[in-house]
């Protein structure tokens, strides 16, 4: 296969414009390009399978349709089309396709996933009555139901064995050595195409470690108990409990019953308003505004990981891909939110170039924040759109390096933008997060009156000083605010009209 043309056709004659939003356009031959390295890299009994399906579709099938098909073979490319089906940006007919990899439909599966539940539970088999259809599919695992048996006089215990496919370790290991060299491949089509280059070897990197967890479902049960515990005093949100006869290739866990949160045709507007409402607090601002050390998020929460259930809670499913976001990086991000407060933007870069994992280009970080700082004096609030679009910018045309964590929680929240706003577009997650801040600094006033000073040791990652400063640097952003504009209205008045 070789490289795409500038108009974005590969080598099947297929236009990807629609795989690419015209926003980024520059990048349409880049993508193709990138496709077809994988594809190409493919063993050739994958390769031949994928082809053959494709020519055996109907021949006015569309891109996405065709896509669809190819993202289903290939697991990681299965995860990447999970995490960008709610993507406003991309072509509505592109996002529905899409939106069948968030759970596929299950069917009867085969005595291979059989003699995998045999080999891995041995004797416990025996306790359980497995039901002869799969419950869904998944991009590396099949999700079987059963009920166990012993519990019968006391009720039956209903759950799910999540069970890795046969073959799906070699697969999985054959994409991930092409990811590692498709990083490169990236970069260097960056120069060919002058395309600013983002590191992209650096970043496929960091996704390839985490999709490799993919298949270390013990790591996933670890993960599970961990959200547990972190969830245990929220009663609206269910984590899905273990049983005991988990093993390193099958999740042993309750049922859920319910509905993808998507799935809200007959909920009213304000029964989707408070849904969504209760997606961002668990998700987005609960990591953020806890005292912990170390807060657990979820790195894969695509709407098939999400089920309303039937007594009305939010059920997080599939804790394969976690994240943890550190005191340390929270306290950085308040305290630039602090120098958007203050007006302050050499504060503003000093705490970038805090969270920034390599030495920062100063004159291009300034360039950035003086930008940003600009919307702030045109009235714009220092806000989640704002503070996001900053760190975009900054990674962007300044070239700054976040961590892996940060980076990952940043994927998350646009996974979970789509999904918020197919649930209601009355929700918000600029309007939610802050609301939850404010929540947590009423908890904690009572600590405060006994707490040091300097002390962070709070959900808000405020100290006393801190908020001391903010208070008494009131009057100083004000007048910075009114200085810039009279400044700017005297430059209007005095440069006089301008020719339109």
């Amino acid at each position: 296969m070789s490289k795409a043309n500038p108009a974005g056709q590969n080598t099947w004659g297929v236009d990807i414009t629609p795989l690419v939003p015209e926003v980024y356009a520059d990048y349409r031959p880049l993508v193709a390009d990138a496709l077809a390295f994988f594809l190409r890299h493919l063993s050739t009994p994958r390769l031949t399978a994928i082809l053959t399906e494709q020519q055996a579709l109907p021949s006015d099938a569309g891109v996405a349709q065709r896509l669809t098909s190819l993202l289903f073979h290939c697991p990681t490319l299965h995860k990447f089309g999970q995490v960008v089906a709610r993507n406003r940006k991309l072509d509505r007919a592109l996002r529905s396709r899409l939106q069948t990899l968030e759970t596929m439909p299950g069917t009867t599966y085969g005595d291979a996933v059989k003699q995998v539940i045999r080999r891995e539970l041995g004797d416990a088999e025996g306790a359980l009555r497995l039901d002869s259809t799969a419950l869904a599919e998944a991009s590396v695992s099949v999700v079987v139901p059963f009920t166990s048996v012993a519990a019968e006089s006391s009720g039956p215990a209903n759950g799910v064995l999540k069970v890795l496919k046969p073959g799906i370790e070699e697969s999985l290991q054959e994409e991930l050595a092409i990811w590692s060299k498709l990083g490169q491949f990236i970069d260097e089509r960056c120069e060919y195409y002058r395309i600013p280059p983002l590191n992209y070897a650096e970043s496929l990197a960091t996704i390839r470690e985490l999709l490799a967890g993919e298949i270390r479902l013990d790591h996933e049960q670890r993960h599970l108990a961990e959200a547990a515990e972190f969830y245990k005093d929220a009663r609206s949100i269910q984590i899905p409990a273990l049983f005991p006869f988990c093993t390193p290739r099958i999740t042993a866990m309750e049922r859920i019953y319910g509905q993808k949160v998507t799935d809200v045709e007959v909920f009213s507007a304000r029964q989707r308003r408070r849904l969504a409402n209760s997606v961002i607090e668990a998700l987005i601002a609960r990591p953020v505004w806890t005292p912990l050390e170390t807060a657990i998020f979820h790195a894969d929460p695509h709407a098939g990981n999400l089920f309303f259930t039937e007594d009305e809670r939010l059920a997080v499913l599939d804790w394969s891909l976690t994240g943890y976001l550190g005191k340390v990086e929270r306290i950085h991000m308040m305290q630039l939110l602090l120098g958007a407060l203050t007006l302050d933007p050499q504060r503003i870069a000093r705490e970038i170039e805090a969270l920034a994992q390599t030495p920062v280009n100063a004159s291009a970080l300034g360039v950035v924040v003086d930008k940003a700082v600009s919307k702030l004096y045109a009235g714009k609030f220092p806000g989640f759109r704002w503070s996001q679009s900053l760190l975009d910018e900054a990674s962007l045309a300044a070239g700054v390096q976040f961590s892996s964590e940060l980076l990952l929680y940043r994927k998350s929240i646009l996974t979970l933008e789509g999904v918020i706003k197919d649930i209601s577009g009355g929700s918000s997650i600029g309007r939610v997060l802050p609301a939850a801040a404010i929540r947590q600094f009423v908890c904690e006033l009572t600590a405060r009156a006994f707490a040091p000073p300097a002390s962070r040791h709070f959900g808000t990652h405020l100290s006393n000083l801190d908020l001391l400063a903010l208070y008494w640097g009131g009057p100083t952003a004000a007048a910075r605010f009114w200085t810039h504009r009279w400044q700017r209205r005297l430059t209007a008045l005095l440069s006089g009209p301008t020719e339109p």
